[in-house]
């Protein structure tokens, strides 16, 4: 039995790996399409990427049907399952999602309206705390050495974009006309002053974003850079936004995923939440386009919050809707909507 539970296992890693790989596919698809300036093509690798989880969940589930039988497996052996699937998933570089892809498959195999908390991750069960990619998830560019312009330079050529730029000299006198407004001389530089950027651009309709943060003493400043292309088919700088409001919405949830290749997520969204400590980790997983685990971390928090509040769940204030009751706790800032069985007339 143990060797059928590893395999099985092994089998769901499987699913996984597989998925993630597409996943991160899309977003080097992604960078192919805005350097040829097709925007059409990045708007169908945004929509057909939302629907691949959940066919790796069913081509998942429907292997282990195949090949062990699982459809009529129990709970006793699927915990057995789980125990080897942490042992898997140890050493991976996206633990956290493949902990919910496993949730995901384990809530199709058992068949239940109710589950218990040994067969699925209710609680993280690997740290991703330190898990970071080879080479790093973000590069760091030291201005005191060869002078902020270079290090700009340096930035932008470290992306290794094939389209030019139409007058990249014009973008550099614009970035630092942005910075210099932001932060007036004399801007004392202190030992640690470096530049860190994410390493894989961020990618949203017609516009690819640098992501970064200048690090200062004890102060950090974020700040993106979106990147276009002029009428001519060639790039240019549109601005450098310093502002942490502006930087926050564009992580907001009215807003469209970014495309983005990374390796190490947990390790993108930490840099993120940093930048933008005004958005949730889960709001953060889910605007990089990793949506179920975004869900994940916002069950688990309100899961904390009903083992910390004592209020009652309540009807909403507001005008009665027809076809949803809307419910909410006093304590808790979201509501939750359930589709009544008959429409109010």
């Amino acid at each position: 039995m143990t060797a059928t539970t590893q395999a099985i296992a092994r089998a769901t890693l499987d699913g996984f790996n597989l998925h993630y790989a597409l996943f991160r596919d899309c977003a080097r698809t992604a960078k192919r399409y805005f350097e040829a300036g097709n925007w059409l093509a990045i708007a169908h690798t945004s929509q057909d990427r939302i629907n691949f989880y959940d066919r790796r969940v069913a081509e998942t589930v429907s292997r282990l049907e195949r090949e062990f039988d699982c459809a009529h497996i129990d709970e006793a052996r699927w915990e057995e399952v789980k125990r080897h699937y942490i042992a898997l998933v140890i050493d991976h570089k996206q633990p956290e999602c493949a902990e919910t892809f496993f949730n995901s498959v384990s809530c199709k195999i058992l068949h239940r309206i109710y589950f218990h908390n040994r067969c699925l991750f209710v609680r993280p069960a690997v740290s991703t705390e330190h898990i970071d990619a080879d080479p790093p998830s973000y590069r760091s560019y030291y201005p005191r050495q060869h002078g902020l312009r270079h290090a700009l330079i340096d930035i932008v050529l470290d992306f290794r974009l094939e389209q030019p730029f139409g007058d990249f000299r014009r973008d550099l006198v614009n970035m630092l006309g942005a910075f210099r407004s932001q932060f007036p001389r004399p801007f004392r530089l202190e030992a640690n002053h470096q530049i860190q950027v994410l390493s894989s651009l961020f990618f949203r309709n017609r516009t690819a974003y640098v992501i970064g943060r200048i690090v200062n003493g004890y102060q950090t400043h974020p700040f993106a850079v979106p990147i276009k292309h002029g009428a001519d088919g060639k790039l240019y700088v549109d601005a450098l936004l310093l502002d942490r409001v502006q930087i926050a919405l564009l992580f907001s949830a009215n807003r469209a995923y970014f495309l983005v290749d990374m390796e190490v997520p947990s390790a993108y969204v930490g840099f993120l939440h940093q930048i933008a400590p005004e958005r949730s980790v889960a709001e953060l997983y889910t605007m990089v386009g990793l949506q179920k685990q975004g869900k994940t971390l916002f069950y688990r928090d309100f899961l904390h919050h009903l083992k910390h509040s004592t209020d009652n769940f309540i009807i909403a204030p507001g005008i009665r809707g027809l076809v949803m009751t809307v419910f909410t706790l006093p304590s808790y800032p979201y509501v939750f909507k359930v589709i009544r069985d008959k429409i109010a007339v």
